[in-house]
């Protein structure tokens, strides 16, 4: 409604505006021609009644005297012309006139003597003032032309200028009122109107799946919020309903994650003790003199991949800290070549500058991450990949020791590199993909970090960097 106001006063001034401009144009043009018809009929008397001859030359005796006489009369300047546009004789002052006039232009003459009232009015406007200036013809009594009569006549708008400034500050004033009574109703109605849709916000905002909702008990003038009323109710029926079959959904789906990832957790360390058996029954020889040596590095891998499902199966609840810590002095060279030793890929290569490089973790975790990071290396190569390449490397850089595994897979695409640490994620076509997820909680735990670099096609590298210690 307000803003209806404001659209009809401005309309209405605007057109007030044009309205007064016209007026003001109408006038002036009207009477610029009531005083040249007044000048030119005091003119035509005066030619009658001259003693001299009715020629261009005379002109100027015959108006000597009268010209002032006539300019005092009808409040006007009057300068007369000869019909090739030189000025004969002038109303203003002898010291006002310039020693050489300019002369009419040629094309008002032309315009003057091809009208068929032998007429012009030339309109200028000299800073910001318009003016009006008048051409006509002076005629004998034989209708001969004599000469050019110029009538310059100057706009003055103050009168409209005053009206117009009157008028709006009026037509303001109105509008100003009606505006505060609009305001008023409007902010009256609005109350009045929205004090029900208050109350629904409210009720809105308030309800949750996790706590009872109540309904709306109020009666509204308005059909609309009625409906709107009995929708919101209807929706807290829905939502109590889908709310325990959530809540129902929800058990569900955790007892089936949870599942999913203890079969996951279990399974991981099972493909490292199948191969350790594949290799100990292909390698076995009862004459070999180092039987018993190699009898027993199979049974610790064993052993150690067995405590590690143990671990995962006693402490999966807890995510965060999974398996449970039981941290001791390591030589991270020599427990990461241990951990290559249950893969059978003759392409996996391991290099340490440093024969021993000391940290605290705990065996079992620093197992698993190695064998986790090499046996996704190994998934990421192609089976039909001519030349495959994975390369384990341990160094010392500054206070951290950085293991490295770098594969010639077939990387990473760029719209999974940011989902690649997530639980669940996987590019696989089985599993779970929770190893990264869990494997970087392992090391953030013991304040490392875990990153990696890839390009797609071509490989990755992933870095594990933890922190070392002096021996």
């Amino acid at each position: 409604m307000i803003v209806l106001i404001l659209i009809a006063s401005i309309l209405m001034a605007s057109i007030s505006l044009i309205q007064f401009k016209n007026e003001a144009k109408n006038y002036h043009q009207e009477r610029l021609e009531r005083k040249e018809d007044a000048v030119k009929e005091h003119i035509n008397y005066i030619l009658s009644n001259t003693t001299y001859p009715l020629t261009e030359k005379n002109l100027p005796l015959i108006f000597k005297d009268k010209i002032h006489e006539l300019s005092d009369i009808h409040k006007i300047e009057i300068n007369i012309y000869s019909l090739s546009g030189i000025l004969l004789k002038s109303s203003k002052a002898t010291f006002s006139v310039d020693t050489i006039s300019p002369p009419v232009p040629k094309y008002i003459i032309k315009l003057v003597q091809s009208s068929i009232e032998k007429r012009y009015v030339d309109i200028k406007s000299v800073d910001g003032v318009k003016n009006r200036s008048s051409f006509s013809q002076i005629k004998d009594d034989k209708f001969k032309p004599l000469g050019i009569l110029n009538l310059p006549y100057i706009e003055d708008d103050s009168f409209y200028e005053n009206e117009i400034q009157e008028f709006l500050i009026r037509l303001s004033q109105v509008y100003f009122f009606m505006l505060i009574i609009a305001f008023a109703l409007a902010y009256f109605l609005s109350s009045y109107i929205t004090q029900t849709l208050k109350t629904i916000s409210d009720k809105i905002n308030e309800t949750s799946l996790n706590q009872k909702n109540e309904k709306i008990l109020i009666e509204a003038n308005s059909k609309e919020i009625n409906s709107l009323i009995k929708a919101y109710n209807a929706m807290v029926d829905k939502l109590e309903e889908s709310a325990t079959m959530l809540a129902q959904s929800e058990r569900e789906q955790a007892w089936r994650e949870m599942a999913k990832q203890v079969a996951h957790e279990i399974k991981n360390p099972l493909t490292p003790m199948r191969l350790t058996v594949q290799s100990f029954e292909r390698k076995f020889n009862p004459e070999d003199p180092d039987l018993k040596q190699k009898l027993n590095d199979y049974t610790k891998t064993l052993i150690q991949q067995i405590d590690t499902m143990t671990s995962v199966a006693s402490a999966f609840s807890n995510f965060a800290s999974m398996p449970a810590q039981q941290n001791e002095t390591l030589n991270v060279v020599e427990v990461v070549e241990f951990s290559l030793d249950i893969f059978n890929e003759e392409y996996i290569q391991f290099n340490s500058d440093e024969q021993e490089i000391i940290t605290i973790m705990d065996r079992t975790q620093l197992i698993r991450i190695i064998t986790n990071l090499v046996k996704n290396a190994i998934q990421a190569i192609p089976e039909n990949q001519l030349e495959k390449s994975i390369l384990v490397e341990v160094k010392q850089v500054e206070n951290n020791v950085n293991i490295t595994v770098k594969d010639n897979g077939i990387g990473i695409e760029q719209e999974n590199i940011e989902r690649i640490f997530e639980p669940k994620f996987t590019t696989k076509n089985s599993g779970m993909g929770l190893g990264l997820g869990i494997i970087k909680n392992i090391i953030e735990n013991y304040k490392g970090t875990i990153t990696f670099e890839t390009e797609f096609g071509t490989g990755t590298t992933f870095t594990v960097s933890l922190p070392k210690i002096e021996k």
